[in-house]
């Protein structure tokens, strides 16, 4: 990612604040398929409203670190999760979709 690019929000985890990344879908069932997937992965994730400036179907989205980002994307492709993209902010504080 480009110097631009900041994460959205933060997650908390041993004391320390982390900045996280955020996957957003178009319905529920995939929302719920991802989050089973990436738990049953190990990586820490939290459920989160999908922000208003990001059209979705579904009013779940997914925050993970964005360490984990290349093992999500792995979990996704190889599972076939159906995903609206995987978003960060700018510096603008605009959400910028960084894949689909």
């Amino acid at each position: 990612m480009g110097n631009d690019i900041e994460m959205i929000g933060t997650m908390e985890g041993d004391g320390e604040v982390e900045a996280a990344m955020l996957i957003a879908f178009d319905s529920t069932q995939q929302a719920l398929r991802a989050e089973m997937l990436l738990e049953y992965a190990d990586i820490e994730i939290d459920l989160f409203p999908t922000p208003k400036e990001i059209t979705a179907g579904c009013a779940l989205s997914i925050q993970f670190p964005p360490d984990a980002l290349k093992d999500v994307q792995e979990i996704i492709r190889q599972e076939h999760v159906e995903i609206r993209g995987i978003f960060a902010l700018d510096n603008n504080e605009r959400y910028v979709n960084i894949e689909e």
